[in-house]
């Protein structure tokens, strides 16, 4: 497999079609989808029907794929998936930052280096204005490393959920850092 990134501990990729059964893992912890779904499992069907054809997709614009399979840098071993996706079809300008990692994953501050090696190519190496992320107010670990990549709170909301979970009554967060704030910390 082809890889797109390594930073110390991580190894990003285009996902595959034999990422199916990892993504399967993923899905049905319900710690995983906790923020997602209120911690349902998703079925193997449904990963396999939309969800890895959507991590497969390649950006029209860049080429690129929005979707990243992360992999432990030494062993291989599976830990989740980054998203740098643009926000439009047409464009590359601004972007969605997101992360979901396996609990075997977490406070080890995967997610953090992962975010700050996109977060870093984008600005400098790609055409990237404006780099989003969001996620629901409750959730705080992840909005934590939104702050340590150096995302800014810019503002609340309230979603729009099909079905209310614990904490969607909260509302949710965006966070963003756009290139001229970023060259400026640099």
């Amino acid at each position: 497999m082809s890889t797109w990134m390594t930073t110390d501990r991580l190894r990003l990729r285009p996902f595959t079609a034999e990422d199916a059964d990892a993504l399967v893992a993923l899905d049905n912890d319900p710690e995983v989808l906790r923020f997602i779904n209120g911690g349902k499992p998703v079925s193997a069907e449904v990963i396999r029907g939309r969800t890895l054809p959507r991590l497969c997709r390649t950006h029209p614009v860049s080429g690129r794929p929005d979707y990243w399979a992360a992999e432990a840098r030494d062993s291989g071993d599976f830990l989740g998936w980054f998203e740098f996706r643009p926000l439009t079809e047409e464009s590359v300008a601004e972007v969605e930052l997101g992360y979901r990692l396996a609990r075997r994953a977490w406070g080890g501050g995967l997610a953090t280096e992962g975010a700050l090696a996109l977060v870093e190519r984008g600005f400098a190496g790609w055409a990237v204005t404006r780099i989003e992320a969001r996620t629901m107010a409750v959730n705080t670990r992840s909005r934590r490393v939104m702050e340590k990549v150096g995302l800014r709170f810019s503002r609340a909301y309230s979603g729009d959920w099909p079905e209310a979970i614990p904490g969607s009554e909260h509302g949710e967060v965006a966070y963003e850092l756009t290139r001229e704030e970023w060259l400026a910390s640099h």
